[in-house]
């Protein structure tokens, strides 16, 4: 039934943490899903310098940002200037190359309070590696919910549960957030071959972001991501109030990953450390003064172990 579980890894990121969940040496990924974050629980001071990620490139990848308390203003050099807040989806597709920052609005560093969400990388079809980058702010109603006797879910990005949510997903995949009370049981969209060979996703897990839950006659805790095993039809069990992110859907391919790049081609990542560290890549127009430098590490991608096996890592410089 369970593949796998892993246990996100916290970094402190200068005064806020994060919980790194993937990519994982023995996972890299779960359907597209490259990356995976979860930003905080954090409650900032009264001003506090927050969230403060200066302008930085992405390539070949969608970002997907979701928060569960906060707030957090985008960026972008497509023109794009939104803030995200609790409940709502920034869905930022890079494509070819785009340039963002993501930062604290200052009238609400000003007054602190809390920071608690996800942040999700999801890896473009080869045939999207290079279309145009583009942004997109969708509000609760572009994700469909349910609520009903102790559960609440929200379809954040996808198909699943016969509903589809707004966010312009370029491969099967879904994204569902569920809030659970005590004793409540529910299950996950079915796996591939569940339904006789028809429909079902390859790949799926579970991270359990507050809370403990029940999956089959094991007990797992915050922190905690469950991979399922492809044709598992499990029933999770709330064992206390429980706040769960949902995830999966069909494999895009290996994929090499270089500080904020994914592609799989390592030319193209080349390219693109080339092409930032020589000035090429357009800084946002309302946020130009300064930036990440590129990282001084080498890109000389290793063996990929596993038929969704990223290539080498380095960290990402910002917790989003």
């Amino acid at each position: 039934m369970i593949e796998m579980v892993i246990d996100a890894r916290r970094k402190d990121l200068g005064g806020f943490e994060v919980g790194r969940i993937l990519p994982f040496h023995a996972r890299r990924m779960v359907g597209p899903f490259i990356f995976l974050d979860q930003m905080g629980p954090a409650e900032f001071a009264p001003g506090a310098e927050a969230i403060n990620v200066r302008p930085h490139p992405h390539i070949g990848l969608s970002t997907l940002t979701y928060l569960f308390e906060g707030e957090i203003m985008h960026r972008d050099n497509t023109g794009a200037t939104q803030a995200i807040r609790p409940g709502e989806v920034n869905w930022m597709t890079a494509g070819k190359g785009i340039v963002h920052s993501e930062r604290t609005d200052p009238l609400k560093q000003s007054t602190g309070g809390p920071m608690h969400g996800m942040q999700a990388w999801i890896a473009l079809p080869e045939e999207s590696e290079e279309i145009d980058p583009s942004f997109h702010h969708l509000g609760e109603s572009a994700q469909p919910t349910y609520e009903n006797g102790g559960l609440f879910a929200r379809l954040v990005a996808g198909e699943a549960y016969g509903a589809k949510a707004g966010a312009p997903a370029s491969s099967p995949m879904f994204y569902v957030h569920w809030e659970l009370a005590e004793g409540v049981r529910t299950s996950p969209p079915p796996g591939r071959g569940a339904l006789g060979g028809a429909g079902g996703y390859s790949e799926r897990a579970l991270y359990v972001v507050r809370g403990e839950v029940e999956v089959g006659d094991r007990t797992f805790h915050e922190g905690q991501m469950i991979v399922l095993e492809p044709t598992a039809e499990p029933t999770i069990k709330a064992l206390k109030p429980s706040s769960v992110m949902v995830m999966g859907g069909e494999p895009v391919g290996p994929r090499i990953i270089w500080w904020n790049f994914v592609h799989s081609k390592q030319e193209r990542i080349d390219q693109a450390k080339a092409d930032w560290k020589a000035g090429r890549m357009t800084l946002p127009t309302e946020d130009d003064v300064e930036f990440i430098p590129l990282p001084d590490a080498p890109s000389t991608p290793e063996p990929a172990p596993g038929p969704t096996a990223a290539g080498v890592r380095v960290e990402p410089t910002h917790p989003v």
